[in-house]
């Protein structure tokens, strides 16, 4: 248990209702002092008009959160932060910052950040989503000026079936999706997809940095406060300034 004594920060997660995944990968690469503190977006179902829906939510979410006295607030999920394309992102965030008074991040932007603090311009995509959202996710990683070299998803929409997958099952999609390409990075996308506990052995294997949607999230949001030295998250990525 923590000791209030030892209270280091506390991070603010706006999730979609169905996400069984940012929470606990958030905290198992925490120090105890940095406690996680949750708001839920009712979603079920990975799709367009779900997640468009779903942001309706982010604001209040935002503002009770900010009744917890936290230090930063993020909104954690990719797909429902670049929804719009390129702007909506950071017009998010903005949402947020005001609404929570505390500095905000949004997991579509804090990938983009993130790809730019490891200089990758040419990356390969393994996602569980629709093509329809491949193709989003796609348009709006190019507008941010990366080559997608190939972009894999698995077609679901069901949010728990995604929670279901594990860190195995993202590291053997990861290494069908990488074969034969010049990579400066892979990104695996989602926030209800478990793969940080795969980013290291990935690595070792490929010999280039792989992100993820948590983890990218959680370096942005614990650099946009300081907390940054207090992280041992897995891979390259944290070995980077914000």
């Amino acid at each position: 248990m923590t000791d209030p004594d030892d209270q280091q920060g506390r991070v603010g997660l706006i999730v979609p209702s169905s996400n069984t995944t940012a929470e606990p990968e958030f905290r198992a690469f925490l120090p105890d002092g940095i406690t996680v503190h949750g708001a839920r977006m009712s979603l079920e179902s990975v799709t367009v008009s779900a997640l468009d829906a779903m942001s309706d939510d982010a604001a209040r979410a935002a503002e009770l959160l900010g009744h917890a006295d936290i230090d930063a607030v993020a909104y954690v999920c990719t797909t429902g932060s670049l929804l719009h394309g390129p702007g909506f992102d950071a017009e998010l965030e903005g949402r947020l910052r005001e609404a929570a008074g505390v500095p905000a991040v949004a997991t579509a932007r804090s990938v983009v950040r993130a790809l730019e603090a490891l200089e990758a311009d040419r990356i390969a995509v393994a996602t569980p989503y629709t093509a329809d959202l491949d193709e989003r996710e796609r348009s709006f990683l190019e507008a941010a000026g990366v080559t997608v070299a190939s972009i894999d998803g698995r077609g679901l929409a069901a949010n728990t079936a995604i929670g279901a997958l594990t860190p195995t099952d993202a590291a053997r999609q990861v290494l069908g999706v990488v074969a034969g390409d010049d990579l400066d990075a892979v990104f695996v996308s989602c926030t209800n997809y478990r793969s940080l506990a795969a980013v290291d052995d990935l690595e070792s294997r490929l010999g280039v940095p792989v992100i993820t949607s948590n983890g990218a999230t959680l370096w942005d949001v614990c650099g946009a406060v300081g907390l940054e030295d207090e992280l041992d998250g897995p891979g390259t990525l944290f070995d980077h300034e914000r």
